[in-house]
C-alpha cells in the first residue's frame, strides 16, 4: 500500500508527479493548507506539519528528496533513476536536490504574498531579493541545459529522470513570483515536460482551491500604505 498526503500546488506535488509516472497504484489524501496539517493525527505523519507524507512498505517518509531516492530505488525499473555506479549519479543526485534550493526562496515568497495576513508584515525588499535569488537558480538551470555543442533535452544527457520531475515542479511554483521567458532553453524545457501526462495528472482539479489564486506576484514597488 502507497498513500500520498497532500497539498494542491505544494512541494507534495512533486511526489505525485513522480508516482504518476511510476504508474504504481497509490491512494492520494487531499488536506486544505491550514491547521489541519498541525492537528494530533497528522503530526504523527510528519512531525512539522507539512506535506508531503507518503506511506510505503509499512513506514512514513516525510522529505520530498528522500522520498524521491527512494521510490525510483523500490522502482528502478521506470528508469527514473540513477543507480551507484550509472555515469549519470552524481549529476542526478545534485539536481534532484537542486529543486530544494528553488524551493526554498519561493517558500519565502508564497509567505510575503499569500501566507503574511497583514501588508504590514510584508516587505518589498524580501519580495525582490528572493525573486533575484530564483533568477539565479533559472540561471544555473540554463546553463546545465545549453552545454557547449547543443542544447539539451532534459538535465541529465541520458534523457529524463527523477531530477526533471524535482526541478520542474519547483519551477511550477517559482514562476508564480519570476518569470522563465528570459531563459530561452528553460522556457523550451520546462513546455517540454509540462507536456507529459503524469505531470498534467498532478495538476489540482479545475474545481479544486489551490495554493495560488494568481498565475504571477510581482514584488512590490513599496509597502502598502506608502
Amino acid at each position: 500500500m502507497i498513500r500520498l498526503h497532500h497539498c494542491h500546488q505544494t512541494r507534495s506535488m512533486r511526489t505525485l508527479w513522480l508516482l504518476n509516472e511510476l504508474e504504481v497504484d497509490f491512494e492520494l489524501a487531499v488536506y486544505p493548507f491550514d491547521k489541519t496539517l498541525r492537528s494530533d493525527a497528522y503530526l504523527t505523519l510528519n512531525p512539522v506539519g507539512r506535506v508531503p507524507a507518503l506511506e510505503i512498505d509499512g513506514e512514513v517518509m516525510f522529505e520530498t528528496g528522500a522520498i524521491t531516492e527512494y521510490l525510483c530505488e523500490r522502482f528502478p525499473e521506470r528508469g527514473l533513476g540513477r543507480m551507484p555506479g550509472d555515469m549519470d549519479r552524481m549529476d542526478w543526485l545534485v539536481w534532484v536536490h537542486f529543486a530544494e534550493t528553488i524551493s526554498q526562496h519561493s517558500a519565502a515568497l508564497t509567505q510575503q504574498h499569500i501566507a503574511l495576513y497583514d501588508d504590514s508584515m510584508r516587505s518589498p525588499i524580501v519580495m525582490k531579493l528572493e525573486a533575484k535569488r530564483l533568477e539565479k537558480c533559472y540561471a544555473a538551470l540554463e546553463a546545465r541545459l545549453s552545454p557547449p555543442v547543443e542544447a539539451r533535452d532534459y538535465i541529465l544527457t541520458s534523457g529524463f529522470s527523477a531530477a526533471d520531475i524535482s526541478v520542474g515542479q519547483a519551477i511550477y511554483m517559482a514562476r508564480h513570483f519570476a518569470q522563465i521567458e528570459p531563459f530561452e532553453q528553460v522556457s523550451a524545457w520546462y513546455q517540454r515536460i509540462t507536456e507529459r501526462l503524469a505531470f498534467k495528472a498532478s495538476l489540482p482539479p479545475e474545481d479544486a482551491v489551490g495554493l495560488y489564486e494568481k498565475p504571477f506576484y510581482p514584488a512590490w514597488d513599496q509597502p502598502a500604505g506608502s
